[in-house]
Formats: C-alpha cells, structure tokens, sequence
C-alpha cells in the first residue's frame, strides 16, 4: 500500500487526474472503475478541463460506477447516473454506451448479476477510484459486510445517509438501501486509488492503514490488494 500526502485538496485533485489521465493517454481502451459524492467531484472538474485542453482521448474509454440508490432512475436529479453525466460524462468524448452505473430500478437482483458479467465481459477494471465513508465504507459496503461479496444490494447505515443528505433537495428523503459493487469486486481491480480528505476521514484511514483486516472495517481489506495508493492531504494523513 502506497500513501501519497499533499498540502491540501487542490494538490490531491491534481495528482489524482494526472494519474487517470496519463493512464488513459497509455491505454485507450482502459477500464476505469469511478465514484461519486463529495470527494471526486474536484477530480471530474480537472478530468474535463484536461480533455479539453490536454486532448485526452476518452472515445474507447469504458467506466463502471460503484453504486446507484434504490428507486432512483437515472434522469433523477439526486441518482449517481445523473451526476456523473452532469460532472464528467457529458462533457467528454466518451460514449454515453460505454458508461456503467448500477440500475436502481426494476428487477434489482437481475441487475446485480448482470452488472458482474458486464465487468467481466470488458476485461475487469484496470483502475478503481475510491472514497471512504467515516465508518471505512467503501462504495456502500458497510461495517460488517462479508468481504467475499459481489455486486448486491447494501442497506445503509444511518450516518451514511445523514451524511448523503446533503445531496438530496429539502425534505426529500435518503434512500435507504442502494446497489453497490462487492468488496470482491473492487479487489478485482488491477489497481486501485483511494482518496481521502479532511479530518472527519483521519481515523478511517489510520484503520485502513494499521489497523486489522476486519469486516468492521471494510476498507482494511486494501492492506490485501497488490497495487493500492492513498492519495490524502495533511489532515486526512493526521494519525498516521
């Protein structure tokens, strides 16, 4: 596991995209696992000004989105499918066909296994963006959630959604479960980047870091991929 600390969000945002983009200028065709929420939104803003300044490439790029809420369809203004159009889809050369997000409608059971194959059927994901929620969630893999599992139906924990509230319009309500890739399914990645910010984050990656594997804490199962960096600024890195 590799740690990368900088001064502030701006340099972990840069770093970040220099990263995906130099990766995807290497590989057109490259897989991309991405995610939403707070933590990436400054890295999709960076993505697009360098495509269209940089000329990154994104035309046989293909991406699979962590999760998607339940009951939310994706012209919904608070689903994850809304928000990555609105923040990076919709503003590259990728094709709108080769972008991934969890369905949050329908037979949700069939979605899940579907969205498996699909992984599999484009190669695996070559590398997997993440965030970690203050509990060391990671996609919506709450505490306790078995390590062996693929993509599925997750409840979420109250913080969790108090925590997501803030994306939702006044007096509308969180949902409460959501489909999200399996911890198996992002330790599939080839590699794998974490970006964590600010001091409410600071404990969770100290646990993620030293402390034990433990499905209380899902995203200690990191310690046990291959090819992991943590990209953090100052108080995120504070305890380690």
């Amino acid at each position: 596991m590799q740690i990368v600390t900088h001064k502030n969000s701006e340099k972990v945002y840069e770093a970040v995209t220099k990263e995906i983009t130099e990766a995807t200028k290497s590989n057109p065709h490259i897989v991309l696992g991405l995610a939403t929420g707070s933590t990436p939104v400054g890295i999709y803003a960076r993505m697009v000004k360098e495509h269209r300044s940089g000329g990154t490439d994104y035309s046989n790029v293909t991406t699979f989105n962590l999760d998607e809420y339940e009951g939310l369809a994706g012209n919904h203004p608070s689903s994850y499918r809304y928000f990555m159009n609105d923040h990076l889809f919709n503003h590259l050369n990728i094709l709108l066909k080769n972008t991934h997000v969890p369905a949050g409608t329908g037979d949700l059971a069939a979605a899940c296994e579907e969205y498996e194959k699909a992984i599999e059927k484009a190669g695996g994901i070559d590398i997997q963006l993440l965030g970690i929620g203050a509990n060391g969630h990671i996609g919506f893999n709450e505490p306790d959630t078995p390590f062996d599992t693929k993509t599925h139906i997750a409840y979420l924990a109250e913080e969790t959604i108090q925590s997501n509230a803030k994306f939702f319009a006044d007096g509308q309500s969180v949902p409460s479960r959501a489909v999200t890739m399996g911890i198996s399914t992002i330790m599939k990645a080839k590699r794998i980047i974490l970006v964590a910010l600010g001091k409410s984050k600071a404990e969770a990656v100290q646990k993620t870091v030293a402390g034990p594997v433990t499905e209380r804490h899902p995203a200690s199962v990191l310690q046990r991929h291959p090819h992991v960096t943590l990209y953090l600024d100052e108080d995120a890195a504070s305890l380690l």
